[in-house]
């Protein structure tokens, strides 16, 4: 008796496989469940590369129905060789089967990489972004370096071609019915994809080549470790102290201690007391898996709970924006007014007060993207020679001139410090970075510098 014909689908970010006999308790390809709905064997689309890999290796026919991806020539018209890392990173990729991580430092040039990989591999291509901001950048720098126009999705635009650009929120919105029209997929600060709806759009796509590109792969949950599984293996690395002074700028880090004075520290003294006896009292340990949870659900559960949390914020601010840490950063202006200085904090409240006292642009999550845009421009040209911000430019925002970087307040995370660090390590000619990290002694920000330095950009 003759095996039936196989045939492949495509059906809302999932695969179909029809043909198979009846009755069998697995069908022997990866991924597969039987879907009593319609009858079918289903898997979810990622398994594709998997699943024609094996058909293929059976030497069984089959008819596939389910891609619908272009084989593109993509030439740069930009003539520019790329570093021996560079092309190390694209040959490493290749080599793995066209699939898996490059991990580079912020300014060595990700996105460079991401074009001779897509020239070589030469399939319909989707790049997927974290950011309106960044799908912008990508879209400038693609649509400049081949000579074709580029999709966009996302921000109200719609518009799906060969090679397009999008954000995580939109792949995951759109991907059902764009899953099966690229090639190969790129995720751009990829580190946030593990999240469950993130994840989603890598699941949902079919694309046969992967590819991952980010500065800090490791995250605080461990999620890192489904990337292997939704776009492969790190397949090249390098650190910034490996890069620092031939492909990076020179670069040194530099930690200044301030004190709070009396009243602060009589304020801070006093919130930190009613916060500690709170965790003291219900055994919260903060630094245990589950003790932030635990302690934002206590504190939603009594008056004492809320008057905790309320402590908490207030000995944290007190710190993290004391009146010494503004006197020196009017200093670091003074010393650094031939510069370019990017002041970094932790919350949108102290940006303003910056804003305000010394007169600096800022750019929060609230400022809107042609502002944003505008900002960006006059720091990079030198107009606007400081500029404070939040978070919004810890990843991905192009920042080339800026030279001096001041952490006046931050979490503990190490990739956003070594974030922070990246936006001013771009080369230039004769340039020389220099970070600051400002900390209050003998307040719990000493704990949380020493956190975020555990990476030997620091050592």
């Amino acid at each position: 008796m003759t095996q039936p014909q196989l045939r492949l689908e495509f059906d809302r970010g999932t695969l179909l496989v029809r043909g198979v006999e009846e009755g069998l308790e697995q069908p022997g390809l990866p991924g597969c469940v039987f879907d009593p709905r319609v009858g079918l064997w289903r898997a979810p689309a990622w398994r594709y590369r998997e699943i024609v890999t094996v058909l293929a290796r059976a030497k069984t026919e089959f008819e596939d129905a389910a891609r619908s991806y272009e084989t593109i020539d993509l030439r740069s018209q930009i003539d520019r060789e790329p570093f021996p890392y560079q092309q190390e990173a694209v040959e490493s990729w290749w080599r793995a089967g066209r699939r898996g991580l490059v991990v580079l430092p912020t300014g060595s040039g990700k996105t460079f990489v991401a074009q001779k990989i897509m020239e070589r591999a030469g399939r319909s291509t989707l790049v997927v972004t974290p950011t309106l901001d960044l799908m912008h950048q990508w879209y400038s720098v693609l649509a400049a370096g081949f000579d074709l126009e580029v999709g966009l999705i996302g921000g109200g635009e719609y518009d799906p071609r060969p090679v397009t650009v999008t954000t995580y929120d939109s792949a995951y919105l759109h991907m059902e019915r764009l899953g099966n029209r690229f090639g190969l997929i790129i995720f751009d600060e990829c580190h946030h994809l593990p999240g469950p709806t993130y994840a989603f759009a890598a699941e949902s796509c079919l694309a046969p080549f992967r590819l991952g590109l980010t500065a800090t792969l490791e995250r605080e949950d461990g999620g890192e470790s489904r990337l292997e599984e939704l776009v492969g293996p790190v397949v090249y690395r390098r650190e910034i102290q490996e890069l620092a002074g031939q492909y990076l700028a020179e670069y040194e880090t530099v930690r200044l201690m301030v004190h709070l004075s009396g009243e602060e520290r009589a304020r801070y003294e006093q919130a930190r007391g009613v916060y500690r006896r709170f965790l003291d009292e219900h055994r919260i340990i903060l630094g245990s898996p589950h003790g932030w949870s635990r302690f934002l659900l206590l504190t939603s559960r009594s008056e004492e709970g809320r008057r905790a949390l309320l402590a908490y914020r207030a000995q944290k601010a007190i710190a993290q924006a004391s009146e010494s840490k503004l006197r020196l950063l009017g200093r670091l202006f003074v010393r650094h007014r031939r510069d370019l200085v990017l002041v970094f904090t932790s919350d949108n409240e102290t940006v303003y007060r910056i804003s305000r006292q010394f007169l600096v642009p800022a750019i929060t999550h609230q400022t809107k993207i042609r502002e944003r845009h505008e900002i960006l421009q006059r720091f990079n040209a030198g107009a606007y020679p400081f500029l404070v911000t939040s978070r919004v430019l810890n990843e991905g925002v192009d920042v080339p001139a800026a030279n001096v970087g001041v952490v006046l307040s931050g979490s503990g995370s190490v990739r956003e410090h070594v974030q922070r660090l990246g936006r001013i390590l771009r080369r230039g000619p004769g340039k020389h970075a220099i970070l600051y990290e400002v900390v209050a002694g003998d307040t719990a920000e000493e704990f949380v510098s020493s956190r975020r330095r555990r990476h030997g950009a620091y050592r």
